[in-house]
């Protein structure tokens, strides 16, 4: 394996930072995944734009323009001869000291690597997932805004755990005042009285790559796709749900909080929308070859 650190590609046991990098010592940069399929890199402008609007955010400096740190993406992809694959793209604030003064540090520093990876067993994309509510609450949207795909997941992380020690592997999240936001590392859609309804991003909700493809794909099916503030009665009473997430694709949910979601199988619309989400990955993206 080969990474792309800072210009170079360097071997997986070479790839190393200063330990005075802040995106080490607080967590101070941004990121993005990205998949590959088949070689093609999907949406990968999308993925440009929200990493750019990111660091922005942020106020950190990027090294070079957002045409380029897609060359870069694309270059790691074929140095490491990967047709599939999910590529980590990283900035960090760069090394400066140990205070938290930002502008101590002079360069940011980029990492990118292309590997593989799989959330969840097969069986769990077939007979749908378990998951329950966990009681840290999403970020404030006015102290550290969702919107930035921030270093610091320790918010997701903390909630992770909770749902890993009740027995586990995915949780809900809810916001201060009780409204469903997201889950730990995806997004989350209910179906509804023949309307899919998603969190607005105010709420502290990630504006998705996946969740934007899917709600398109679901609007193409005649399926009308609503921003909703909902809460947990919503999920407990809708006749479908399912996860969205880059690494995770679309994860259909079957019990939540130990109420079964429609059936407690699988919902027609998901399986539906699961199929032409495989399709549409086959055929739109950037080649990187």
């Amino acid at each position: 394996m080969k990474i792309y650190l800072n210009g170079d590609f360097v071997d997986k046991e070479n790839a190393k930072i200063s330990v005075f990098d802040h995106g080490f010592l607080y967590g101070d940069g941004v990121f993005e995944g990205i998949r590959v399929y088949n070689g093609l890199v999907f949406r990968l402008r999308e993925h440009m734009e929200r990493l750019y609007r990111s660091a922005h955010t942020i106020m950190l400096n990027m090294p070079f323009g957002i045409e380029d740190m897609g060359k870069a993406v694309l270059n790691t992809l074929k140095v490491n001869n990967l047709k599939d694959a999910y590529i980590r793209l990283v900035v960090s604030r760069g090394a400066g000291d140990l205070g938290l003064d930002p502008r101590k540090c002079k360069s940011a520093s980029v990492i990118i690597i292309a590997d593989k990876i799989a959330l969840y067993p097969k069986e769990l994309y077939e007979k749908g997932l378990e998951i329950i509510t966990v009681p840290t609450r999403r970020n404030n949207a006015e102290a550290v805004n969702p919107q930035i795909k921030s270093l610091n997941y320790l918010n997701n992380i903390m909630a992770k755990i909770e749902a890993i020690n009740s027995g586990y592997e995915e949780a809900i999240m809810l916001n201060n005042e009780g409204y469903v936001v997201e889950c730990t590392g995806e997004n989350i859609f209910i179906y509804s009285k023949g309307k899919l309804h998603i969190p607005p991003a105010h709420l502290g909700a990630l504006e998705g790559i996946t969740q934007i493809a899917v709600a398109g794909l679901a609007q193409a099916r005649g399926v009308q796709v609503l921003e909703d503030v909902f809460s947990r009665y919503d999920i407990y009473n809708c006749s479908e749900c399912f996860l969205t997430g880059t690494a995770a694709e679309i994860v259909p949910i079957v019990k939540v909080d130990g109420r079964n979601i429609g059936n407690g199988k699988p919902g027609k619309l998901t399986l539906d929308l699961m199929s032409d989400f495989r399709a549409l990955t086959q055929k739109e993206g950037i080649s990187a070859y």
